[in-house]
């Protein structure tokens, strides 16, 4: 009996060998579909990672242009406000020069002008004297107000109208057209 235990023997080894076999090709074969999964995962995960570090990056740019824009505006904003004042300051200087009398009386011409038919001028106490001869040739009475800084100020017949014409208020209705060519000039 010794040779039909052997050959079973034998045969039950082939069949264990053959169920190892097969249990090893399916083991190896889970572990490589597991692994390609993984590496499947993996890749996914980086590319997805590389889109949101790519986004995130595009945020962070345009976060920052979108305030080096608005300092920009800031800077300009201020500088615009510095003409401005500078521009105010040459005008309220320019009223304290000699030339300022014609100035003054060229501004009054133009608001009778506005006004047509007038009874008095009203000018800074400070430049009363500059206007007073004007103010005569024209048969108008001359009063003063210290809120009229750089101009006159033209009352109509019966007081109930007038016309003022200050070189401030010329300067605050011409500075948007005037603001733009300044910016031009200084940014160009």
């Amino acid at each position: 009996m010794s040779k039909l235990e052997d050959i079973l023997q034998n045969e039950v080894a082939a069949e264990i060998g053959a169920i190892v076999a097969e249990a090893e090709a399916k083991a190896r074969t889970i572990v490589e579909t597991a692994m390609a999964n993984a590496e499947a995962i993996k890749a996914n995960k980086e590319r997805q990672l590389e889109v949101e570090r790519a986004a995130a990056l595009r945020r962070a740019e345009s976060a920052a242009e979108l305030l080096l824009s608005q300092a920009r505006i800031t800077a300009r904003g201020r500088v615009m406000d510095q003409v401005r004042a500078e521009v105010l300051n040459s005008l309220q200087k320019l009223a304290a020069q000699p030339e300022f009398a014609a100035i003054l009386q060229k501004l009054a011409d133009e608001a009778l002008q506005g006004v047509g038919k007038a009874e008095a001028v009203i000018v800074n106490p400070a430049h009363a004297a500059l206007l007073s001869g004007w103010a005569q040739s024209k048969g108008l009475q001359l009063k003063t107000d210290t809120t009229i800084r750089d101009g006159v100020r033209l009352v109509a017949e019966g007081g109930r109208a007038f016309v003022q014409n200050a070189l401030s208020e010329r300067l605050e209705r011409a500075w948007d057209a005037l603001s733009a060519k300044a910016a031009r000039a200084i940014w160009s």
